[in-house]
């Protein structure tokens, strides 16, 4: 490995083009694999080694880190005796953990504020450090030259490799959280890898994400090798790796959808300004336009229907009612209950409550099977929605968060 040192120029190249890790990140693993390897062979207990590589020449420089100290920055005895009579009985392990503790509280606490033991490996006092370099101040790092190794057998090749190696993928697993994480909310495209239990794998390329069963549209089927669009709606960060979640189901996956087929909203002129959705079964999206001339409802349907049916295919036959949305709510809530045709709408904003009278021919359309129609036309407009005969006799009755109720809701069919 570290015989082909000179030979690194193109390999970094070629993993910065390939896998996306910046050159410099790579250059920075390797330096802190050589500073370890050395250390590990020539250094001593508590130094400080750092190492300068030159993927040109395949050259590497070694220098060791002093801290300028004065006494207000070192425990005094009793604080060294207070801290180890305190300390329980500790395995190797648990040692190098709080090791690595107190080192990364030392560079995280401002300067004035660190109190240390001395290690004449990494400290120096401060007299002594004025005699090296004029005007250093504490805190302040002082370098010494490291005679460089030609060879470093084979352990420290082997340390300097598997750190390496566990560098790389570190910067990988972190260049390909940055990437997803960019595009989190948006559709993700890929390809159907396994299916384990009800979970659906997808292959992405550079990582594979995960369709949750409760994110699936239900009747689906999903076939090894078939490409379906998912949203990515999460991307988590753990020490393994990186985490990617899809849904089917989500309402901002039905909005996206439409980003994609309907220029006008992906030019910002035609907005969707709610969605209520039941997955698999019925949608109803409110849309506006921002740009005089444009009809918000015929750019989401499309000419011949084409783009709302394309929509429609994609999730699996899903039937899906755009109507114009309203600054008025009484008309909002009238073209929310479509395709029914609302004869009056009387609003009662203490109960929060709207009572739209529709014709008796028209009850069933506006109830919907089960309700359905009521029930997503309340979530759609944020109101409680009562229909009622031209009688006056309540019907149906909606609450915004989608439950229904009623008088033979099951024989009002669509």
């Amino acid at each position: 490995m570290l015989s082909d040192l000179k030979n690194f120029q193109t390999a970094l190249e070629q993993l910065e083009a390939e896998r996306g890790i910046a050159k410099e990140k790579i250059l920075e693993t390797i330096e802190m694999a050589l500073a370890a390897a050395y250390k590990k062979d020539y250094g001593k207990k508590g130094q400080i080694v750092r190492a300068r590589f030159d993927p040109s020449s395949g050259k590497t420089e070694f220098w060791q880190v002093k801290i300028a100290v004065d006494e207000s920055m070192l425990k005094t005895e009793e604080e060294l005796e207070s801290a180890e009579e305190n300390a329980a009985p500790e395995n190797p392990d648990e040692r190098r953990t709080r090791r690595e503790a107190e080192i990364q509280e030392l560079e995280e606490t401002p300067t004035a504020e660190r109190k240390v033991r001395f290690n004449p490996e990494r400290h120096i006092m401060i007299d002594e450090a004025k005699k090296i370099k004029k005007g250093v101040k504490p805190g302040e790092e002082l370098i010494f030259a490291l005679e460089a190794k030609d060879d470093y057998g084979r352990i420290a090749a082997q340390t300097a490799k598997q750190v390496i190696i566990q560098r790389i993928r570190e910067a990988e697993r972190e260049s390909v959280y940055d990437e997803f994480k960019g595009r989190e909310g948006s559709i993700i495209s890929g390809i159907v890898q396994r299916v384990e239990g009800r979970n659906v794998f997808l292959d992405l390329g550079r990582i594979t994400a995960i369709l949750p069963q409760e994110e699936q549209i239900r009747g689906e089927r999903y076939r090894i090798g078939e490409r379906i669009k998912s949203l990515l709606y999460l991307v988590e960060k753990n020490p393994r790796g990186t985490n990617l979640y899809l849904s089917r189901t989500h309402p901002q996956f039905l909005v996206k959808l439409f980003e994609l087929e309907v220029p006008e909203m992906a030019a910002g002129s035609v907005q969707i300004k709610n969605v209520a959705r039941e997955p698999g079964a019925r949608s109803k999206i409110a849309v506006a336009s921002s740009a005089q001339g444009i009809d918000p409802v015929g750019s989401a349907v499309g000419q011949k229907g084409v783009r709302v049916s394309t929509v429609i295919a994609e999730l699996g036959g899903e039937k899906i009612d755009i109507i114009e949305w309203s600054e008025n709510t009484e008309a909002f809530v009238a073209n929310a209950l479509s395709p029914a045709k609302v004869l009056d709408v009387e609003m009662n904003e203490e109960s929060r409550t709207a009572k739209a009278t529709v014709a008796e021919d028209q009850l069933s359309l506006a109830i919907g099977r089960g309700g359905q129609n009521v029930r997503l036309a309340a979530k759609l407009t944020g109101w409680k929605i009562d229909i009622q005969s031209r009688e006056g006799e309540s019907v149906a009755q909606a609450t915004e968060e989608g439950e229904v109720s009623g008088e033979s809701l099951e024989e009002k069919k669509d």
